[in-house]
């Protein structure tokens, strides 16, 4: 038995993505939706401290383009964890916590290396 959480949002492509594959090789997982859940700010900064805030950051995405640009410069880790609380969605998706790994978006060849 696996202790995996699997954090993202339910209607995200790239989530449903993860999903399915877990599903598929009947891995047993959690699943924080933290669109509904929010993130707790614990969690989000061991999050960035073991990966970096640039990792966790979605710049492309939607959320981040529309902030105002003042909000978007001189990004360091404590602005981008600010960003990431009270905008959830800005966090890159899926994010994989299996036991002491943090995996960041979606691979499947890297959850394959996990689950075998």
């Amino acid at each position: 038995m696996t202790n995996a959480t699997l954090f993202g949002i339910p209607n995200c492509d790239t989530v449903k993505k993860a999903r399915t594959w877990l599903g598929s090789h009947d891995v047993d997982y959690a699943f924080h939706d933290y669109k509904k859940a929010g993130v707790d700010p614990a969690t989000l900064r061991e999050w960035v401290e073991r990966v970096g805030w640039e990792a966790l950051l979605n710049r492309s995405g939607t959320i981040f383009r529309k902030l105002p640009d003042d909000a978007k410069h001189d990004l360091d880790a404590e602005r981008a964890i600010a960003i990431m609380i009270a905008h959830p969605s800005a966090i890159r998706r899926p994010v994989l916590v299996l036991d002491n790994e943090i995996v960041v978006g979606w691979s499947p060849e890297r959850y394959a290396q996990l689950f075998g």
